[in-house]
């Protein structure tokens, strides 16, 4: 898959690659089993060879991500708890309780996080839909991690296009590393708050004296 995406987007130039690009990131938003990466990394290496525009190439990324994205959230709102035909290979039953239990213990704030975990992601925005997550505060968190990885992803490719499978797998090792200090912070300020809840709460009452 990964040689085959980078043998297609290559051979593109202009408004073809554009739009291979923007098509490619839609479709992984819609659980498509394609890197999120790759088409973001091969958009810059474009820029680098002259085929495309940077400034161009970073906004068709990000409204890629961001439209798949919230096309999925809108999915969720639309049919609440039921999943259309088409989407049950890959929002599971498993997985949705696996995402609905990560909104437990983290809030909203796993839609940032889920940017990083191809695994999950489809269902997590799926699942934010579903469980009544504003579509503000979903474009807040969802944007902040688009910010964090379509221009990063396609300024990399632009000044390291010489080399593309030496990119790629560095990526692929950033990736993990992010993911892991996602992880802790996420541990950390769950931790954080509730020492506060433990200690901005009120002191127990005595219980009142017994009549005599």
């Amino acid at each position: 898959m990964k040689d085959w995406l980078i043998a297609l987007l290559g051979s593109t130039a202009g408004l073809t690659a554009y739009g291979l690009v923007f098509v490619i990131l839609l479709a992984a938003g819609f659980g498509l089993p394609l890197p999120e990466d790759i088409p973001l990394v091969m958009g810059g290496v474009l820029v680098h060879r002259g085929q495309a525009n940077l400034w161009v190439m970073i906004a068709i990324g990000y409204l890629g991500i961001i439209i798949g994205d919230s096309i999925m959230f809108s999915l969720g709102r639309r049919f609440q708890g039921r999943v259309p035909g088409l989407l049950k290979r890959i929002i599971t039953p498993e997985r949705r309780q696996r995402v609905e239990e990560l909104f437990k213990k983290h809030g909203e704030k796993i839609v940032m996080i889920a940017r990083f975990l191809p695994g999950v992601r489809t269902v997590t925005y799926f699942t934010a839909g579903s469980v009544g997550m504003s579509y503000a505060k979903f474009m807040i968190y969802d944007s902040i991690a688009a910010l964090a990885s379509a221009p990063i992803f396609v300024v990399l490719g632009y000044y390291f296009g010489a080399d593309i499978d030496s990119l790629l797998a560095r990526i692929a090792h950033g990736e993990r590393n992010v993911i892991i200090a996602l992880v802790v912070i996420v541990i950390v300020g769950v931790l954080i708050n509730r020492w506060r809840a433990r200690r901005d709460a009120p002191p127990p009452s005595d219980p009142p004296p017994k009549a005599s």
